[in-house]
């Protein structure tokens, strides 16, 4: 039994649902389970979208240019009048209905947001069923059950244990195909599971069945020691330990979401990351071992905000004033990324969510002086030597540092 997920990069066209399926054809025909995201730049697309549409603007231009991306998408896989047209076509009119309703805004934007891997999921099956592969399309939210925490929904493990345990019979005979990033409250709200929750969806269907592994297929040739986006000379990890590689996410190592590992781990179900580009590439297998002499991790986190918080009447910050800072971060469910205080000052850096952003710094200011930048990046450099300390240490731009035994972070205005 394996567990597969494909992002959307590998889903962006025609061509490439098709090496999908021929991905899928080679590990075929029964016990594995694929889960899909959203095609492309779909989710980003959405959520725009969603932007334009609460804030009171027209979104329609928006929707038919999404619409339009995936119907060239069907032209080059089906022929006219498939049934795939019927069943993308009712899934954006439940875009626009979604759109309509009335709820908190990160409600919403779940409700929205979501619909991308759903148009994902459906289209790569019915391709699979024309390929005469045996695909069962599953909807995901039936399985993955969460509390009503929106866009970081929490899962009810219990409960979504015993409903993938019922998939047991179907993966005996079919290729099952799923979606990503989603689950689904009591009260049938759906939910998403965090931005790139993809990953941590196919980890949950692996750790409640026992898989014998997780593959993400993804556009590099494993898990690297940096972006090669950004550093050219970055390398591939043979293989990685679970505790570094959860702590790499944790920094914000976008290769894997950061909640992947712990379910994974905790079974001891080995997490592979190949390339579909070039399946016959050895990859990084993740797992259970011991790794000497690790090269320095670099990893880029952008779209940061750096909050201070100024104690007003001249005294030291206490552990009261911190107290009233965390509660406010807990209450928008907001996490730290850095910290770092003074004899009147804690700051510290977060990712940059504007609304609650906006609403924690309104808080703040109830009892701190607050000021705050945007637009910034973290740099966190992990297993450092002393060249690359020393190189990012004087980065230009340096807005905060710190460091410890084994890690550097630089907060920096790009």
């Amino acid at each position: 039994m394996k567990v597969f997920k494909f992002g959307g990069a590998s889903l962006k066209n025609a061509a490439g649902v098709k090496n999908v399926a021929s991905i899928i054809h080679q590990h075929g025909p029964n016990n594995l389970l694929v889960v899909v995201s959203a095609m492309g730049k779909t989710t980003n697309a959405l959520e725009k979208i969603h932007s334009l549409a609460t804030s009171g603007q027209n979104a329609s231009s928006q929707i038919t240019i999404l619409n339009d991306y995936h119907q060239e998408i069907l032209r080059e896989l089906f022929p006219a009048g498939h049934a795939v047209y019927t069943a993308v076509a009712s899934l954006f009119k439940e875009l626009e209905a979604q759109l309509t309703t009335s709820g908190e805004f990160d409600q919403v934007y779940d409700q929205v947001v979501s619909l991308g891997e759903l148009i994902s999921s459906v289209i790569v099956h019915h391709y699979l069923l024309s390929q005469k592969e045996a695909s069962h399309w599953l909807d995901a939210r039936t399985c993955i059950a969460t509390d009503a925490c929106f866009r970081e929904g929490k899962v009810a493990w219990p409960k979504t244990s015993s409903n993938i345990q019922q998939l047991i019979p179907v993966l005996e005979k079919h290729i099952v195909i799923t979606q990503g990033f989603i689950g689904r409250t009591d009260a049938g709200y759906t939910t998403t599971l965090g931005r790139e929750g993809s990953d941590f969806s196919a980890a949950i269907f692996a750790s409640c069945l026992q898989a014998n592994s997780v593959t993400i297929w993804k556009d590099v040739p494993g898990v690297m020691n940096a972006d090669p986006k950004r550093l050219p000379a970055a390398t591939v990890f043979e293989e990685l330990p679970f505790r570094e590689a959860a702590e790499m996410t944790y920094y914000g190592a976008n290769v894997i979401h950061p909640k992947t590992i712990k379910p994974l781990a905790n079974k001891g179900i080995p997490l592979l990351v190949k390339n579909f580009e070039d399946p016959s590439l050895p990859g990084t297998r993740i797992h259970e071992c011991t790794v000497e002499n690790l090269p320095p991790l670099i990893v880029f986190k952008d779209n940061q905000c750096l909050i201070s918080c100024k104690v007003t009447d001249y005294t030291f910050i206490t552990e009261e004033h911190l107290s009233a800072i965390f509660q406010a971060l807990s209450s928008l469910d907001l996490r730290l990324n850095v910290m770092q205080n003074s004899a009147i000052t804690f700051s510290f850096c977060l990712d940059f969510r504007e609304h609650k952003v906006l609403a924690l710094i309104q808080k703040l200011q109830q009892q701190f002086e607050v000021y705050y930048n945007t637009g910034l990046t973290l740099i966190t450099i992990k297993n450092y030597d002393e060249p690359t300390f020393e190189k990012y240490r004087s980065h230009p731009g340096v807005l905060l540092e710190q460091s410890s035994r084994s890690t550097l972070q630089v907060l920096v205005r790009p």
